[in-house]
């Protein structure tokens, strides 16, 4: 994500307690109900215990006249314990009915939970069907920073944005980044407006009543916050990349001009990106531009970033370098979102390196010695130690964050650098990862470095660190 400027060992250990105990509330027999949240460090309520998700099925119908959405989910699931009931994050919006493995099953509302009770309790790795049939206006959600995510009404449409918890406002699931799935989303709109998504558009079809369903699919896994939708009047080009990758760019004509010369070089991007950090993880890549007022901030939804407004050349870098970092390797929990923002903040300075500009050894100095000048907050709080919830998209995740990384690259040197970033991408590549994992693997990888001062001074400690 690009926003406006806007675990510790210990808690991770505790994370990962809570991500096992979540799924254990209630006693045995006919099993238990699912936990109602994953004890996130940040977003305590954000998924839930019980059960993983392979796929969504989502289909959609949107009136952006009276901003109304129709939805059907179908989430196909494993129990990971006997369960009498489960929870789906979903706030907002009237569900009319929920079915499990095709019988009507009780639920109750309770905030942003959704509570199932199937008529028939669920055994331990069995997979399930659990469709949902709502409607009604969707909410847009104001995060703890104040930013706001969820369902965007927009000019001439509408757009989703996700990140952290926004998805739980158009359709309901397992809302935690730690619970990736495939997903086939088909949305229903006036004639003349388009909806694009994540990955592959699969058909576009006449509705009737003067309406067109766009259907897409993404195949590989994808956090839900990650998931978009955008609705409205665009120019759409399709193409392909020199080794064959569609490329779906869908700009709002308003922003076409002002556009055009920086979306020409995203495939140049992603070949520079695919030199630097691996193979590209998905099956087809492109951008959402919709208007500056629509959103007040880029974001990196998985094959397809969306921009608010033109982006200049830094942000599409940022955005693309996502892709590897944040979209297929995904955060364990929000606390290691300085693996997603310090990486692709990091791509910003390798870019500008490359392309004849300051190199990173020149940006971190000046970030180190001049960087409160841009910066009020640059030493508040270690990238890997958020204070809180409205602190995990702030400047130190992002900048302190690519800090860390040009530290390891200073004690590795460059070929051994490169060869960490780009086994991390592989190694994790469609997962979920935490920063201790991250520690580990750079320990691993360069065995006879000492890594103890970067992580107590930078990526865990308070205030500005001294350099050696």
């Amino acid at each position: 994500m690009s926003r406006s400027v806007k675990c510790a060992p210990g808690v991770a250990g505790l994370l990962a307690c809570s991500l096992v105990l979540a799924g254990c509330v209630g006693g045995a027999g006919g099993g238990s109900e699912g936990a109602a949240g994953l004890g996130d460090p940040y977003f305590p309520k954000a998924g839930n215990g019980g059960y993983d998700v392979s796929h969504y099925g989502l289909t959609l119908a949107y009136d952006p006249g009276g901003g109304r959405l129709t939805g059907s989910a179908v989430i196909t699931a494993r129990a990971t314990r006997d369960l009498s009931a489960f929870h789906l994050d979903f706030a907002g919006m009237e569900v009319a009915a929920v079915t499990v493995e095709g019988a009507a099953a009780d639920f109750r509302r309770d905030g942003q939970e959704l509570t199932v009770r199937p008529s028939d309790s669920l055994a331990e790795g069995e997979t399930f069907e659990v469709a949902v049939r709502y409607s009604g206006s969707p909410r847009t959600i104001t995060d703890p920073d104040g930013s706001k995510e969820g369902w965007l009404r927009t000019a001439d449409g509408a757009l989703a944005l996700g990140e952290p918890v926004g998805s739980m406002a158009w359709f309901p699931g397992d809302h935690h980044p730690s619970d990736k799935a495939a997903y086939d989303i088909a949305v229903t709109v006036p004639e003349g407006l388009t909806a694009v998504s994540n990955g592959e558009l699969r058909s576009r079809k006449p509705a009737g009543g003067g309406r067109t369903t766009f259907s897409w699919r993404t195949e590989e896994p994808m956090a839900s916050y990650l998931a978009t939708v955008a609705i409205g009047v665009y120019t759409v080009t399709a193409s392909t990349t020199e080794d064959g990758l569609p490329v779906y760019v869908a700009v709002d004509p308003t922003q076409a001009a002002a556009g055009r010369a920086v979306l020409a070089r995203l495939p140049e991007v992603m070949e520079w990106a695919q030199d630097n950090f691996g193979p590209y993880p998905f099956s087809s890549a492109g951008a959402i531009v919709d208007r500056s007022e629509d959103a007040a901030y880029a974001l990196e939804t998985q094959s397809r970033p969306v921009y608010p407004g033109a982006p200049d050349l830094p942000t599409l870098v940022h955005e693309t370098a996502h892709q590897w970092f944040g979209d297929s390797v995904t955060p364990k929990s929000w606390q290691d979102m300085w693996l997603n923002e310090g990486f692709a903040t990091y791509a910003e300075w390798l870019w500008a390196e490359d392309e004849g500009g300051a190199t990173a050894e020149e940006t971190f100095t000046g970030l180190y010695d001049h960087g409160v000048e841009r910066y009020a907050n640059l030493w508040d709080f270690p990238p890997a130690k958020p204070t809180s919830a409205a602190h995990v998209s702030e400047v130190p995740v992002y900048q302190r964050g690519a800090m860390v990384l040009h530290r390891i690259r200073q004690t590795v040197g460059d070929d051994a650098f490169y060869d960490i970033v780009q086994g991390w991408a592989a190694a994790h590549r469609h997962g979920n990862a935490d920063t201790r994992a991250f520690t580990a693997y750079v320990e691993k990888a360069a065995p006879d470095a000492d890594f103890d001062d970067i992580w107590a001074d930078w990526l865990y400690g308070e205030g500005r660190p001294e350099l050696p």
